[in-house]
């Protein structure tokens, strides 16, 4: 996954880059400063380069004219012509050797540590020493120095010492360096990147010293015009795994057993080709004879290679059978059961017919209640996949306390498959490996082991996994975890405590916080650091990181760097406050880096004004709270920090704090290419929207625009275990001081902010969609993806394992609000996959589902509801999308498409659904709620008005029909259809929705009834909006219909009614309840969003006296007030057409104002005397068409697969094999590739064959009767190299027994045992390699089906295929493209 290196090929040296004509001490024009002191008229260093280099040069002529001479004298003597020959063949040799000498020795001109005028510098250790690095002073630290501080100035140089064989270990330990006014430190270059070890420390407690203006403490800074280049061992940053990682290492588990007195032979039989402990038996052959039959006859009737492990508890020798002993000893190899006795200690692990040399025992002899120690039998066996491992048995006596037990674990190692050629890796180095579930704490570390056994693609770690982690495509999304290298050689360190030290921290980290930072200034003459480590760095302070640009403007050629600033390759783990800050800094480039273990945001991109930044290809995991911002911190520490807020405010978690993410993007106008957030308390990727600058940058008057300005490149970016949300786009923060008037934390998360981006930021200007291109979000608690705003696209993305897959919420503030786009196309979700999880490292929630109703963790609880698409409010698109794996359980309700519960909101009837495909294990295809857990009483304004637009009938069948609740007659006519699975309605028609704004009856419940359902209202409680003056209600309805409005109380004095998605002569006729003989004032006005201006044209209404009247013509301007009723009707008819996704006309929004001075205080509910008088008999206006029987074939996304590496090709196989029983029951044994299935027409093996290079099928053969015997001779010699090889049995089949051959020369590690009779399923491969995709599974007679499914990568050099032409990567061109942003 290492991407190209897209900066272009750097010269060798690198120019001042900030823009201005100081000109470094050791500046060279063109080369990197600091290698060189500054050119004068005369350059003594380069005198001296030049002139050593001209020695070298300058030797040749005046060995060509000897050798001349030579031949001269030879041709005037020939009798002297051997003698000469030899003469010069010597100088020829000479000449060589010294010029191969003067090649070794000669400085390397990119290497800054071999500057011939550097001098060795070892200031030696003296923590009192404050050391100043000035003009004329050009150092190179050859050894450890423990120093005060460190200030390089005026042209002052520092470097760091190497040597060609990188044997070098310096480490620097002070409080702190300054670089700044010419000053350098280099510790290797790019084109020299340094070979040894280098470390700095950087040491001092947080109340020791006065702190440095500008820096503080602990500190590397780099002022203005001070250089600082580090650059270490390149090395592949972060991969995949391509391999998954078990548990312990094995497959089924590490096994342990023990107990005190479990008398007789405690016996273990154990799966030789998988470390599985098959039976756990204890036969009491101490008090009865029948017990040493019965494990006579197991052993007897063991399958040959079954691993044996017996341990004594207590005695077993009594009634142990004779019989029974020579049994032991012949089948398993025991030399001491004959002679076992009275509480002897005995233990064994041997292999069934393996004979002496596969046992291993041990026997201890019993004395005054002891056996003085364990009898230990152990041995060593590998698994299929070539894990080593261990079977102990144990069995003492202790202080009269008879112990026997087992263990089965992984030894020597676990080898981990990986994606990329990771051998750069060396051993000893320190890895860490990403959960891959919904806890971020089942993330591990490894420390590497030598591994001569490995390829380029493999590691050997030392410890055993504690946790399971994917290393597979899992049906169609790519959950491989997440491999970082941690280790680097150049390490930059913060020195701690041994514990917290000041009462402020320690009120919530028990360690201290205080690390070392890295701050660079603007106006700095070059800064670029590749392939460096820090750790403990970073300070729960404000402004002191690991890594901070601090208002350093354009660091890219826009700011007059000729060679973009960037950061390269770092590791950054375990530190203290964030990863990379990039504070008012623009066209920065962060890649490859890692940030791991880090307290609050960690790519953090702080003031809302930061653009053309990008972020190419990072990783971070485990980003835990932190106390700096109220968004960094968590419940406790929102709570707990409170000296910023106005007066007695108490903050609220959910929303002042809560938001801590690993990417943290306060501006749209970045880039995001190819990054993994892979765990964070919170979120991974949150994109925010500051309205005006915050922090520092406040004073500069800046103009963020962020609302309105379009989104950068969003591509390939995976998130996955983040507890909030994988990817949230949505809010922005308070940006004014507390104050009485909102005594909320400055920089508080805040509803303030929304997304709808325009052309150059100007919202005179057309729409730009924001593209959220190839997203992979899985095992995320609450959120896969919440968007808000629009136009906003998302496509080509996976979704799994989600509590929500993805949410779109539109900007959500009509009458401001002017209507946007959101779009989901070309995507998978998967409501419960086959990764089940694993219970532990913070997994709370474990239960069974998904479809084979299996034990997994859960994203929420037993009961929350998984949806794969969530509807809030919209209008939303769903498109081309495909549905799996939504199945509910008894304990919850899981579905494809779900809405927002408790949803106090409006809801839109033109959200639209279209060619969507759902898979055959989908039950729930949408879904309404239902009364109970999580939905409670789904009786909120949105709660009943759900509904969408089903365009083609790929939800329900019926084209062209709308989707609502079951109870919601406002939207019914008598030929809907209920779906009482999906509480869910599906009726034909048009719709749209009336905005009821209330002025003076904020608190009154509103009642709409359809005249055609008055048996049926719809009561709406309205928003209730926080410090509102007025009420809103927004029911969907059904057009060209009458309804009738009533409240529980007086009648609101001011009520608009705007027409919501109401097309040009769109009508609805209402009827609002008042008190007899009210006065009206109504008026038909349009309202401009924008300006919230009113046009100058404002039509009055006027009465009439009878409502045939009024009919006549429902676009004038009249009403109708029936005193006999209280109720006032009047028509609702739009004048003019919306335009694209408007909530409202071209002209603005249509609304009717109605004004009353109506002072009485009755209850304006008019329905008892409304109905029957103005009861309808229910009609139909469109006709229910006809149910769809043809399948959609243009129906889901076209891509069978959501990899993070789309440039990369994969074949989708699957295998079933079935035994009789199995098959008798209607289980099919088939192979599929390609969309092909290749099934069996008899009992026997199936083999299908298929180029690993192109996928292409080459073959497919049946061997069954008497044929299957040539199996291993097809396999062997039948197959072309650089094959993949699928093999599925049928029926009880006789496997024959040079099978087992065959499969290891097709990759198992060693020949698999195969029962007769039994299933098989395989995965192979011909060629020189041993691919990690390779699988085996096998099943005895009458024990289910056997089943693989796998996305095999094709078209790899490793299978030795013909070098193809190198496939478009999409996401270099991207990166070229954003450097190219400015």
């Amino acid at each position: 996954m290492q991407g190209t290196d897209t900066r272009g090929s750097s010269p060798a040296f690198l120019r001042p880059q900030n823009g201005s004509s100081h000109r470094s001490s050791g500046y060279v024009p063109g080369r990197i400063a600091p290698l060189r002191p500054p050119l004068p008229s005369q350059n003594h260093a380069a005198a001296e380069f030049t002139s050593a280099r001209q020695e070298a040069q300058t030797s040749l002529p005046s060995l060509s004219v000897e050798q001349h001479r030579r031949q001269a004298e030879a041709n005037r003597h020939k009798n002297t012509l051997i003698c000469s020959a030899i003469s010069s063949l010597s100088l020829f040799v000479a000449l060589g050797i010294f010029l191969g000498i003067a090649s070794k020795y000669a400085p390397d001109e990119n290497c800054p540590d071999q500057n011939p005028r550097l001098k060795n510098w070892s200031p030696g250790k003296d923590p009192e020493k404050r050391v100043i690095i000035k003009k004329g002073d050009l150092f190179r630290l050859n050894s450890d120095t423990t120093v005060h501080s460190i200030v390089i100035q005026d042209g002052g140089l520092l470097v760091f010492g190497d040597d060609k064989e990188g044997s070098k270990n310096i480490t620097l330990r002070t409080r702190f360096i300054l670089i700044k006014d010419g000053g350098m430190l280099h510790v290797g270059a790019e084109k020299c990147r340094y070979k040894s070890k280098a470390t700095i420390i950087l040491y001092g407690k947080s109340n020791e010293g006065a702190d440095v203006p500008e820096f503080g403490k602990k500190f590397i800074g780099v002022g203005p015009e001070g250089t600082l280049e580090l650059h270490g061992h390149e090395k592949v940053s972060w991969t995949l795994l391509s391999k998954n990682i078990y548990f312990s290492g094995l497959a089924y588990g590490h096994y342990t057993f023990k107990k005190n007195f479990s008398r007789g032979l405690n016996v273990r039989v154990i799966n030789q080709d998988t470390a599985e402990v098959l039976e756990v038996l204890k036969f009491d052959t101490h008090e009865f004879a029948e017990e040493s039959l019965k494990l006579q006859n197991l052993l007897k009737n063991g399958h040959p290679g079954r691993i044996i492990a017996i341990a004594v508890g207590d005695s077993a020798a009594k009634n142990l059978l004779e019989e029974t002993r020579v049994t032991i000893q012949n089948l398993l190899g025991s030399k001491f059961v004959r002679g076992l006795s009275y509480r002897q200690a005995w233990a064994l692990v041997g292999v069934i017919g393996g004979g002496n040399s596969s046992c291993n025992e041990s026997v201890r002899n019993y004395e005054n209640h002891s056996t003085g120690g364990k009898a230990l039998a152990q041995k060593e066996f590998f698994t299929l996949d070539g894990q080593k491992f261990v079977v102990r048995a144990y069995s003492e006596w202790n202080d009269g306390v008879p112990i026997s037990g087992f263990q089965v674990e992984a030894v020597g190692g676990v080898i981990l498959n990986l994606l990329d050629d990771v051998s750069s890796w060396e051993p000893g180095d320190r890895i860490v490996v990403a959960s891959t579930d919904y806890s971020m704490y089942q993330t591990e570390e490894f420390t590497l082991l030598p591994c001569t056994e490995c390829t380029k693609h493999q590691v050997k770690v030392k410890e055993n996994p504690q946790f399971p982690h994917v290393g597979e495509v899992i049906d169609g999304v790519d959950m491989r975890a997440e491999v970082g290298v941690l280790t680097r050689n150049i390490l930059i360190k913060g020195e701690t405590e041994n514990t917290c030290y000041l009462e402020k921290e320690c009120q919530f980290f028990s360690y201290d916080t205080f690390g070392g930072h890295i701050k660079i200034l603007k106006n700095f003459t070059s800064v670029h650091l590749s392939y460096v480590e820090l750790k403990q760095m970073g300070q729960q302070q404000m402004g002191s990181y690991p890594v901070h640009f601090h208002l350093c403007g354009d660091v890219d050629e826009k700011g007059g760097y000729t060679f973009k600033t960037y950061l390269e390759g770092l590791s950054i783990h375990h530190c203290f406050s964030r990863c990379v800050t990039v504070h008012a800094t623009n066209g920065l480039l962060i890649k490859d880096t890692i940030g791991y273990d880090t307290l609050g945001h960690c790519f953090f991109i702080e003031d809302g004004i930061e653009q053309r930044n990008t972020l190419f290809h990072n990783l971070g995991l485990v980003t835990k709270p932190g106390t700096l911002l109220p968004t960094d911190r968590n419940s406790s520490m929102c709570i707990g920090i409170r000296d910023k807020v106005y007066g007695s405010y108490v903050p609220v978690p959910a929303t002042d704090c809560m938001a801590v993410s690993t990417f943290w993007i306060s501006h749209p106008n970045n880039h995001l290419i190819n990054n993994a957030a892979a765990g964070s308390q919170d979120a991974g990727i949150w994109y925010l929207f500051h309205r005006v600058a915050t922090g520092d940058s406040h004073s500069l008057a800046i103009e963020t625009k962020s609302e309105l300005t379009p989104l950068g490149i969003f591509y390939n970016n995976r998130v996955h275990s983040n507890f909030k949300a994988g990817l949230f786009i949505d809010k922005g923060v308070k940006t004014t001081n507390a104050s009485a008037d909102d005594p909320r934390e400055y920089l508080c998360l805040d509803n303030n902010a929304r997304f709808r981006p325009h052309q150059d930021a100007d919202p005179d200007k057309p729409r730009v969609a924001a593209l959220i291109d190839r997203l992979i979000s899985f095992k995320n608690n609450d959120h896969g993806a919440w968007v808000r705003g629009g136009d906003i696209l998302i496509q080509n993305s996976g979704f799994a394992d989600n509590g929500i897959g993805l949410t779109f919420a539109s900007d959500g503030s009509f009458p401001n609000d002017e209507g946007a786009s959101q779009e989901v196309s070309e995507s998978l979700f998967i409501g419960e996959s086959k990764n089940y999880g694993f219970q532990g490292g913070q997994n709370k929630y474990v239960g069974t589902g998904g479809i084979d109703n299996k034990t997994r963790t859960l994203p929420r609880n037993r009961t929350f509801p998984i949806r794969g698409f969530q509807i809030y409010d919209g209008p939303i698109h769903l498109t081309k999308c495909t549905f799996k794996n939504f199945v509910p359980t008894p304990d919850r309700f899981t579905s494809a498409v779900g809405f927002l519960m408790k949803n106090p909101w409006q809801m839109t009837p033109k959200n639209n659904i279209s060619f969507v495909k759902f898979g055959p294990n989908v039950s729930l295809k949408a879904f309404f709620g239902k009364p109970g857990p999580w939905f409670e009483e789904g009786d909120l304004d949105g709660d009943k008005n759900s509904i969408f637009h089903d365009l083609d009938g790929s939800v329900t069948d019926y084209r062209d029909t709308y989707v609502g609740r079951m109870d919601n007659y406002l939207i019914q006519h008598p030929k809907c259809i209920n779906i009482t699975e999906w509480s869910g309605v599906v009726c034909s028609g048009s719709y749209a929705q009336v905005y009821v704004q209330t002025w003076n009856g904020q608190n009154l419940s509103m009642t709409i009834v359809r005249d055609e359902y008055p048996a049926n209202p719809m009561v709406l409680r309205g928003i209730n909006q926080r410090a509102a003056a007025f009420q809103q209600y927004q029911p969907v309805v059904m057009l060209q219909k009458g309804y009738t409005i009533h409240w529980n109380g007086k009648a609101p004095n001011v009520t608009y009614l705007y027409l919501i998605n109401f097309s040009k002569n769109d009508w609805i006729r209402v009827g609002l309840c008042y008190q007899p003989k009210t006065d009206f004032l109504i008026v038909l006005e349009t309202f401009q969003r924008r300006s919230s201006a009113l046009s100058s044209k404002v039509e009055r209404y006027m009465p009439v006296s009878s409502m045939m009247e009024l009919e006549k013509n429902r676009s004038d301007k009249k009403f109708y007030f029936d005193n006999s009723t209280g109720l006032l009707f009047l028509f609702l008819q739009a004048k003019y057409n919306r335009d694209g996704h408007s909530y409202c006309s071209s002209q603005g929004c249509e609304r009717i104002k109605i004004v009353t001075k109506d002072s009485s205080k009755g209850i304006s509910n008019c329905m008892a005397k409304a109905y029957p008088k103005y009861y309808q008999v229910p009609t139909i206006i469109k006709q229910m068409p006809e149910k769809t029987t043809v399948p959609c074939t243009k129906c889901g996304t076209t891509q069978m697969i959501f990899t993070s590496d789309p440039h990369r090709n994969y074949l989708l196989v699957q295998v079933n094999s079935s035994d009789e029983k199995e098959s008798s029951k209607g289980q099919q044994a088939f192979i599929y590739v390609n969309d092909t299935i290749f099934s069996f027409k008899d009992n026997g093996i199936l083999i299908v064959v298929v180029d690993a290079c192109t996928g292409t099928v080459l073959g497919n053969k049946l061997f069954s009767g008497v044929d299957i015997r040539r199996v291993d001779g097809y396999l062997k010699s039948g197959i072309p190299q650089r094959s993949i090889i699928l093999l599925s049995t049928r029926g009880d089949v006789a496997i024959p027994n040079n099978l087992a051959e065959a499969l290891m020369s097709l990759g198992t590690a060693k020949p698999p045992y195969l029962q007769s009779n039994g299933s098989l399923a395989f995965l192979g491969f011909k060629g020189n390699i041993k691919p990690s995709w390779i699988k085996l599974f096998t099943s005895p007679a009458g024990h289910g089906l056997v089943q693989i499914e796998k996305y095999i990568p094709l078209q790899l050099e490793e299978y030795g295929c013909a070098r193809a032409i190198k496939s478009r990567q999409k996401d270099l061109e991207l990166l070229k493209k954003a450097a190219r942003s400015h």
